[in-house]
């Protein structure tokens, strides 16, 4: 396979996983944003966790969220044994992304985050999974396969985690009522800034 033809099937594997997680949807989502929105009515801000390239996708989420007027900060899972737990606070909604919903440090820090009361709200490609079984809200991220042609490196799978938490975002923005007005106090420099 030459690397056009490469390059076209990684992104046609991409959409195929896209229109999967279409199909994923469920009252999950809009039951996810209403706890999300309880959180931040009542002053509490939304964690997110995660691990990797869950935790790079993660991060994005987190600056998205932030940039749309919801608080939002990431939370080191290996800190959070040593201190950064400190973050949390009662009230709290925990972002928590995994594919695999097995991975290790998020299941050791499980626990201690059970100390809270809050709410935990999963994306994950494996609904049958640990972490998912101990969700409150479970999104499902699950596609047919990577776009690696090893199918092992995470592509299709951070595709998908990354639209699903875009559309967790964009979500929560429309029912806060989120302004453009609202958009450029939080956006005074930049091309963005200028424009509004």
């Amino acid at each position: 396979m030459d690397a056009l033809e490469l390059a076209r099937s990684v992104i046609e594997t991409e959409i195929a996983a896209l229109q999967e997680i279409i199909g994923n949807l469920d009252e999950q989502l809009p039951a996810a944003v209403k706890a999300l929105q309880t959180t931040l009515d009542h002053h509490g801000k939304i964690v997110v966790v995660g691990i990797g390239k869950s935790g790079n996708i993660g991060h994005k989420l987190a600056a998205t969220l932030n940039s749309t007027g919801a608080t939002a900060v990431v939370l080191n899972s290996q800190n959070a044994l040593h201190g950064d737990l400190g973050l949390v606070s009662d009230g709290d909604s925990i972002l928590l992304l995994s594919q695999s919903g097995e991975t290790d440090e998020i299941l050791d820090l499980l626990p201690y985050l059970k100390r809270f009361q809050v709410h935990f709200i999963t994306l994950t490609g494996k609904i049958e999974s640990t972490l998912a079984q101990q969700s409150d809200f479970i999104l499902n991220t699950s596609v047919p396969r990577e776009a690696c042609p090893l199918n092992l490196a995470p592509t299709s799978s951070s595709t998908a985690m990354l639209a699903m938490g875009d559309a967790l975002a964009m979500t929560l923005l429309e029912a806060r009522g989120f302004t453009e007005e609202d958009f450029a106090r939080f956006h005074p420099g930049g091309s963005l800034g200028r424009a509004l």
